[in-house]
């Protein structure tokens, strides 16, 4: 015969806060598997992207928030397939590349990502100069060259982990659009059609706007950086190795990778679907179609911040630019020093890595030379991102042929829905790069 079931208040009061110990162990439990996936998706939410989301939401409206929910799955997978070659060869990407292939392959993935890169950081300082102007007075150009040489001058003598940590509150105000998205009216239900069913015009409009948006999501550097920095992982952690040496390891570590890249890939992709309902919602609705200025641009704010909209996005697209900047140049200099054989770290001094930050110089001041050329500082923005997405596919082609190596990767050949889901995206970009030349006007 069983007890009756009695309700002990006394017992409950003392059984909650194990309840509380465990969730809280748990939510430690998943913030210890956070590291290169949630700084990429943080960084992947550049001034670029800020700018292509914006000038995608005020063109179309709501029409290609699809792409938010397209996208996610593809630059997860592509970007946990680089983790995974990071960590299970101990090296990044242009490093295997040099072990493995032919030298024109590995010349060639070094010019297009190095191209794109430079182009995209260039872009990204010039948006951080032409923001500031708007609330302190002074010229473009001179904040451009001060938000340079910062960047530049952080990189060589603050390790970035201690950069980072600090300037990631700044883009905090990110979130500013997320909110400004429920004070405004919104067609809650154009909205959910407009994210569930995928329509666009097949024009060149169409299709430029549609590989920006997935250029500044799947961008190349991304793809260097991570693999880089889980090979640094293994470098700076004791008693970690490459999982092809240390097999027993594996579990644990891709694991960790593939919550640590969902996360920040999630991130990224989220801040990215309300910056487009926001501007589609505020800039399209009011018959402003296409974004010229940061000053328009940040108007998309002004529901939630008033006088005070500029501001809120001056802090965005610092935030977001001292972040990402480093990242751009770095990602372009790990590459080439992999590819040189050169020692690559950002947590080692100039001293112990010269050529490494010799790279980082050289493509951090070529980028801002191209601020004295005269272009419209959103539409570089934009370019930028179009730039990343054409040259995305052929570097998707090679990381996916690395990725299914077995004299690269070993017995840790990456799981066969990654594999499809890899090519899908590469596939996918490609078309679509086609598509920007091939379209009608």
């Amino acid at each position: 015969m069983t007890a009756p079931l009695t309700i002990d208040k006394g017992r409950s009061a003392t059984t909650e806060p194990g309840a509380q110990n465990t969730k809280q162990l748990f939510l430690r439990g998943v913030l210890s598997k956070l590291g290169p996936g949630l700084i990429t998706g943080a960084s992947d939410d550049d001034p670029s992207g800020i700018a292509t989301y914006s000038q995608v939401g005020a063109q179309f409206g709501y029409t290609l928030l699809w792409t938010m929910v397209l996208s996610y799955p593809l630059m997860a997978a592509i970007q946990e397939i680089c983790g995974r070659i990071g960590r299970v060869t101990g090296c990044g990407l242009a490093a295997n590349l040099r072990k493995n292939y032919p030298r024109p392959v590995l010349f060639l993935a070094l010019v297009l990502m190095s191209a794109a890169n430079i182009f995209n950081l260039g872009a990204d300082i010039g948006a951080m100069g032409s923001s500031a102007a708007l609330l302190m007075p002074g010229t473009t150009k001179a904040f451009t060259v001060v938000f340079g040489l910062v960047s530049l001058l952080a990189v060589l003598f603050i390790p970035y982990t201690s950069y980072a940590k600090y300037l990631k509150w700044l883009t905090l105000s990110l979130f500013a659009y997320v909110v400004a998205a429920f004070l405004v009216h919104v067609s809650w239900r154009s909205v959910l059609t407009a994210t569930l069913v995928p329509r666009m015009a097949f024009n060149q409009d169409s299709f430029v706007a549609l590989i920006a948006v997935l250029g500044t999501t799947i961008s190349p550097y991304l793809f260097f950086w991570q693999a880089s920095q889980e090979a640094e992982e293994v470098k700076n952690n004791r008693g970690e190795k490459a999982l092809k040496r240390a097999p027993a390891q594996a579990n644990a570590q891709l694991q960790r990778i593939h919550i640590d890249t969902l996360v920040g890939m999630a991130f990224s992709n989220s801040v990215a679907f309300f910056i487009i309902l926001t501007a589609a919602s505020t800039l399209h609705t009011h018959g402003i179609t296409n974004v010229r200025t940061c000053a328009q641009a940040a108007s998309a704010l002004a529901p939630i911040a008033g006088r005070f909209a500029e501001a809120l996005f001056v802090c965005g697209i610092v935030g977001t630019g001292l972040l990402a900047v480093p990242i751009l140049a770095a990602s372009a200099a790990y590459a080439v020093g992999e590819g040189c054989k050169w020692t690559t770290s950002l947590e080692k001094s100039p001293r112990k890595a010269p050529g490494f930050y010799a790279s980082i110089t050289i493509a951090t001041l070529i980028g801002l030379l191209m601020d004295f050329v005269h272009i419209d500082p959103v539409k570089a923005l934009v370019w930028a991102a179009v730039l990343n997405g054409v040259v995305a596919a052929p570097l998707m082609a090679v990381i996916m042929v690395m990725a299914s190596s077995r004299k690269v990767m070993g017995k840790f050949l990456v799981p066969s829905y990654l594999r499809w889901i890899g090519w899908l995206a590469t596939v996918m970009m490609a078309c679509v790069s086609a598509g920007v030349f091939l379209a009608r006007k």
